[in-house]
């Protein structure tokens, strides 16, 4: 279900809060739609004023073209920058080797082991599938600096396949922040091993996602009140795998047009559109006014003139209303204006990927198992 019908893809891109620049010319997603693939690819230390109070760390985002966030790690002695997605749909780090010769791999910067003085083998092999493909690799055990925070001994994926969407992507890995359930080969996650070697004060972490190229940060260890504005809705985990809630329903003016008699969804920074049954998505879409004939890459169209007329869609987590504008679930591109609504298919399961998380801000709690959301600004 990951990347599911819209991927999520990498994040964080010598020193550990260098910017690199950015890739000039096409977004990812214009290449990927030249190259055929996006249609593909659809299905499938900034200002922290709450710092003084917490021991933990923050590292900033990029948001490529609203398809992916991502930012930048290091890992190795000496420290190896990487460009990777915080994906909280996911929960293995990887990235690519020097042994690997994949079209996406000889697109990224690569690992090399014999460079680092603190790299060991690990135990096995890797495989993950992704909605859109998988990447194959072997398990490895270095030294993870993420937003000034250093992890000893991480095990971690060296990648020696890639599927080749991952070329047009901008991010070098991946960095998962579900849970170890749901871990290929059983690894401990990053900030499972945060909290277990006690780098943060606090067994959370919390996200904001900006519209705009710059601003989005992941906060280690606490939560940046700069980012939001009221109170914070808690809401308990039904599940922890995935960071997976308890959804009521989703209206449009007052009538429920999805989740009927509830369903379950779960937070996604990893995925770029709300994703839900093909069924729901489809009511959905008809009653905002997006075309149902889908474009040829697979989007609900809009007319982009009729946006502002356009209306709020709430979603409900366990009596808990949340609002989000069409100005929030259109997105407009020079190839004319789309719905965030995307199709998943029969599965039940719905993802409430970045068109939602934008609106607020989330807090990722693993020890009460809650995932907190406030109106984010």
């Amino acid at each position: 279900m990951k990347w599911l019908v819209v991927l999520s893809a990498l994040v964080a891109f010598a020193e550990c809060f260098q910017k690199f620049p950015l890739i000039k010319g096409k977004t990812a997603r214009q290449d990927l739609q030249e190259k055929g693939l996006w249609d593909e690819y659809r299905k499938q230390n900034p200002y922290n004023p709450m710092a003084k109070f917490y021991q933990g760390g923050s590292e900033s985002m990029t948001n490529d073209a609203d398809i992916a966030y991502y930012g930048v790690i290091s890992i190795g002695t000496p420290p190896q920058s990487f460009r990777v997605i915080f994906d909280t749909g996911s929960s293995n780090l990887w990235v690519p080797s020097v042994s690997c010769s994949s079209e996406a791999c000889n697109n990224h910067r690569k690992f090399n082991p014999q460079q680092s003085s603190t790299f060991q083998w690990g135990d096995g092999t890797l495989s993950i599938q992704y909605g859109t493909g998988s990447m194959t690799g072997h398990l490895a055990i270095d030294n993870v600096e993420v937003g000034g925070i250093t992890v000893s001994k991480q095990v971690f994926g060296i990648s020696l396949t890639e599927a080749p969407f991952m070329a047009s992507l901008i991010a070098d890995g991946i960095l998962g922040l579900a849970f170890q359930s749901i871990a290929s080969d059983n690894v401990v996650p990053v900030f499972d091993n945060m909290v277990n070697q006690g780098l943060v004060s606090q067994p959370l972490f919390s996200v904001y996602l900006s519209s705009n190229s710059e601003g989005s940060e992941v906060v280690f260890g606490g939560i940046d009140s700069s980012h939001y504005t009221g109170q914070i809705t808690w809401v308990p985990l039904t599940s922890a795998t995935y960071w997976q809630i308890k959804m009521d329903s989703v209206t449009i003016n007052g009538e429920v047009v999805a989740c009927s008699g509830g369903c379950q969804a779960i937070i996604d920074t990893g995925t770029s559109l709300i994703i839900g049954p093909t069924k729901d998505i489809n009511n959905m879409n008809a009653w905002v006014g997006a075309s149902t004939d889908l474009s040829e890459y697979g989007d609900a169209t809009v007319y982009c003139q009729n946006i502002q007329s356009m209306p709020e869609v709430t979603f409900t987590l366990n009596g808990h209303a949340f609002t989000i504008p069409a100005s929030a679930y259109v997105a407009q591109s020079n190839q004319g204006c789309y719905s965030g609504f995307g199709q998943g298919g029969s599965d039940p399961l719905w993802i409430l990927g970045d068109v939602f998380i934008r609106e607020f801000y989330v807090i990722f709690d693993s020890q009460s198992q809650n995932i907190g959301l406030a109106k984010s600004v």
